[in-house]
């Protein structure tokens, strides 16, 4: 083989760089993304958790969202830390905890309660993490609209990927995730 040709193992290569690659980093290959940079619609000009629940239900599936309750909703984080890597948010778009009425706070808590109910019966974690991030500062992707992230662990979930390579390994499509936890709510 010669020195400019592609394997499975190094990937696109070219004169120069480790190995006769480009240059000196890994990669991990994600087919299934180019659906998401490719699709012209994905630029959004407002909120998310405002413009999804307004999708309407027939296509919860389609904007992940798990649960739709009177004050709040349940949806996959379409960027999740681990598979079932999901978030309770109020409809009503508000930038910090203490702007939540009495109603959507005690909502807020038993979706959140809920949530961990049907991920323990849907994928069995051996423990959450629970918790919101109020402001970009704390690490809000979404900061101008509050929510509550419910992230299952399990034991030996991380390892050096994300600490030496910063990519994070999932074993679980989103897709997957969606169908295994849907039944639950």
């Amino acid at each position: 083989m010669s020195s400019n040709a592609a394997t499975p193992d190094e990937g696109p290569v070219a004169g120069g760089g480790a190995g006769g690659r480009l240059d000196d980093l890994q990669r991990l290959w994600t087919p299934w993304r180019m659906a998401y940079v490719a699709d012209p619609d994905r630029e959004s000009t407002g909120c998310p958790f405002c413009e999804l629940p307004g999708w309407g239900p027939d296509r919860d599936a389609d904007a992940l969202i798990l649960h739709r309750g009177e004050r709040v909703f349940t949806i996959l984080n379409a960027f999740p830390y681990n598979p079932g890597h999901l978030m309770i948010v109020p409809y009503r778009h508000v930038p910090d905890l203490a702007d939540l009425d009495e109603g959507e706070l005690a909502e807020l808590g038993r979706e959140t309660q809920r949530a961990v109910g049907a991920l323990r019966a849907a994928s069995g974690p051996h423990g959450f993490n629970l918790g919101m991030n109020l402001g970009g500062i704390a690490g809000a992707g979404i900061a101008e609209h509050v929510h509550q992230h419910v992230v299952p662990r399990w034991g030996g979930d991380t390892n050096f990927m994300p600490v030496i390579g910063q990519t994070k390994v999932l074993p679980q499509m989103l897709e997957e995730t969606y169908e295994r936890l849907a039944p639950q709510f």
